[in-house]
């Protein structure tokens, strides 16, 4: 939801209330930072044992959606145990349970009468425009007319309410249940929602708080700044400080209307699951519990307003990312009162150069935020479209409206790393092995019928190198391999694929030939090389041997790459305009700390015999020893490199080096006894 922007807070009209009637430490892919997040949900979720997840049940053919006829195994206990499954999480207190559901909508008085007219509605309605497809199709112009279906289907979704709309904006995300030409028009919903009566709202906010406005507020705007399907936002100034603030109030009665269509969705979707599983792979009721889920987290706005504070946590010591101050003590449940952001829009490149930013180095923070966010914290921003991204006029990117957010678990961040590292050593089958595991595919499904699809895909795309390459090309035709499998792309990712498109599309319209690549590959780079998680230290193993043969250039690159990150970071203009900032909170990296990564090497190297194996191979490859490789490789890092201090603490790990010898040592000879 948009909350601001330079033109529109110029232009909004101020009313004066009088007496009208009218809530650790940054260290990788593993850190304790990464899950600040989830220090607060910890009576949310837990994180599972991968083990759990480690059986799979006898293989299903993987074969074209026209050719299937039944590709399920055993059903799971139920939709939601499955989602936990593939989350790699837990989730003991809920917010959204088919039960719940069901037991509040029937629980109501004159349920079974609202529950019929509303079905008659949406029947009545959906089913008139299904004739008007049938017609199309059978008179030869479905494909002409799709542009005017499309803008149909989206007014349609608008006239049946608030759940309609949140689904159509799902959609607009979902290739795997709907074409991409109705995808395109159902994205205008993200932005375009009438918003209702400013008298509603304001009583809204008082039966929240317990009192009068004016006694709160010395002044709120007498339009609407933004309007979505869920709420809208206000811009106000706090009688007791003075400070500007932006207020969200939640729609009135949206509550029960979103628990009935839930629950007839469901009931919809019961009848729907032989299909499903035919095109998708799963029940349709998956696919609505995950739906249902998402919205009711974000009917609640202290629940936002902690999203809210767990941002500000991950992003305490970047001077370079602004998350606003979330006021508790003015929120509650269906309203919330946050820092109002004086930014400029993202979709208007003039006012950002008239404004003095330089582009690249906002383009950068913004590409290096959102890798933070995905693979780094773990929680990210699920709806980074323009409305929601603003350019501070330091250089800083800023980030609003935290209703709708998504955890990636450390196991399912740890797939997605698995999935990198084998694109790059061009590992197809294992690839399509970790779409399975992060829930694209049924479990035990057999992927070789996919293998070749995903290898023309990479291919195509990454064959072009990093000048040609785009998230948009590679998404288009990912949408034609899922539109001819039985393919589904779980919520979460959804939203992972959403938010990389959405900000290339804005580094796009900001300045037309940005690499958002040439960005992203030296921060993930810098992470593999530098990270201290065992994790990625496995990783970086896996993505320097090929075959069994050192890859030297590889490492050659990944550490020009890496220096090419902290260099870009270290001189970005947003760090030298806040430059207190960083005096407070942390001294900005200038060199690439390698310290940990040599430790660990050499003591690798001590340790594990078969990676000691595999280096000393690495250095007399084709019967010759690799001088010059290594010394090429050293030139490249030595001006990064203190090395007094690194061999002092390589000396200081040595008693705890030799302790894990010996005992890889005795454990050796133990082993080999028992033989």
């Amino acid at each position: 939801m948009e909350l601001c922007t330079s033109s529109v807070s110029g232009s909004v009209q101020w009313s004066r209330i009088s007496a009208f009637d009218y809530r650790t430490r940054s260290h990788g892919y593993a850190s304790s930072s990464s899950w600040v997040s989830q220090r607060r949900r910890k009576t949310s979720f837990y994180v599972m044992n991968a083990a759990s997840t480690g059986a799979l049940p006898p293989t299903k053919k993987l074969i074209p959606r026209a050719n299937v006829r039944n590709i399920s195994g055993d059903k799971p206990s139920s939709a939601l145990e499955q989602l936990d499954i593939e989350r790699g999480v837990c989730i003991p207190f809920r917010k959204y349970t088919p039960e719940m559901v069901r037991n509040r909508v029937l629980g109501s008085r004159g349920s079974v009468l609202s529950l019929a007219s509303r079905g008659v509605e949406i029947i009545w309605k959906l089913g008139l425009y299904w004739s008007a497809l049938m017609y199309d199709f059978l008179v030869g112009r479905d494909e002409e007319i799709v542009p005017f279906r499309a803008r149909q289907l989206r007014n349609l979704l608008c006239d049946l309410g608030p759940s309609f709309i949140k689904a159509g904006q799902v959609l607009a995300n979902r290739p795997d249940i709907i074409r991409e030409d109705y995808m395109n028009e159902l994205c205008i919903l993200q932005d375009d929602v009438p918003p209702f009566p400013n008298q509603v709202a304001f009583s809204i906010i008082e039966e929240e708080l317990g009192q009068p406005l004016e006694r709160l507020f010395s002044r709120i705007s007498s339009r609407t700044i933004a309007a979505a399907s869920l709420g809208q936002v206000y811009r106000a100034t706090l009688r007791e400080t003075g400070e500007d603030v932006a207020i969200k109030v939640q729609r009135p009665g949206i509550e029960p209307i979103i628990y009935r269509d839930l629950f007839l969705f469901r009931t919809l979707a019961s009848f729907l699951n032989g299909i499903s599983l035919q095109k998708l792979g799963c029940n349709a009721e998956l696919i609505v519990d995950e739906f249902g889920e998402k919205l009711l987290e974000e009917l609640d706005y202290t629940l936002e307003a902690t999203n809210i504070e767990d941002f500000l946590e991950n992003f305490k010591d970047d001077p370079t990312v602004k998350i606003p101050q979330v006021y508790k003590q003015y929120s509650g449940s269906r309203v919330l009162v946050m820092e109002w952001i004086d930014g400029i829009r993202c979709t208007d490149p003039q006012a950002i150069k008239e404004a003095g930013i330089d582009v690249e180095g906002f383009l950068t923070v913004g590409v290096s935020a959102a890798l933070r966010q995905l693979l780094e914290f773990g929680l990210f921003h699920g709806d980074p479209h323009p409305g929601n991204i603003f350019a501070m006029r330091d250089g800083r990117i800023a980030y609003v409206d935290f209703g709708n957010v998504a955890v990636l678990s450390q196991q399912n961040k740890q797939i997605l790393i698995d999935a990198v590292v084998h694109a790059v050593n061009e590992d197809y089958a294992e690839m399509a092995n970790d779409f399975t595991r992060l829930g694209f595919l049924a479990s035990g499904t057999d992927v070789s019928p996919i293998v070749p699809a995903l290898e023309a895909i990479w291919q195509n795309s990454a064959g072009k190198g990093l000048a040609d390459f785009n998230f948009r090309s590679v998404t288009g035709k990912f949408n034609q391999l899922v539109y001819n499998y039985p393919i589904r792309i779980p919520e979460r990712f959804s939203l992972v694929i959403r938010s990389l498109l959405t900000q290339e599309g804005i580094c796009f319209t900001l300045q037309p030939d940005f690499k958002f690549l040439e960005v992203a590959y030296p921060y993930v780079a810098k992470r593999l090389l530098t990270d201290p998680n065992p994790a990625l230290r496995e990783r970086l193993i896996q993505v320097l041997f090929k075959d069994g043969l050192f890859q030297w250039k590889r490492l050659e690159n990944l550490i020009v790459l890496a220096k090419e990150n902290v260099s870009k970071m270290s001189s970005n203009p947003a760090l030298k305009k806040n430059s207190s900032q960083i005096e407070r909170n942390r001294q900005m990296e200038k060199k690439l700390d390698l310290t940990d990564t040599i430790k660990d090497g050499a003591r690798l190297f001590l340790i594990d015999a078969g990676i000691r194996r595999q280096l000393i191979m690495a250095f007399t490859e084709d019967s010759k020893l690799h001088v010059e490789e290594l010394v090429d490789v050293y030139r490249l890092v030595e001006d990064q490199i203190d090395i007094p201090s690194v061999a002092l603490e390589v000396i200081q790990d040595l008693p705890s080096v030799a302790r894990d010898f010996m005992l890889s040592w005795s454990d050796s000879i133990l082993s080999d006894r028992q033989y």
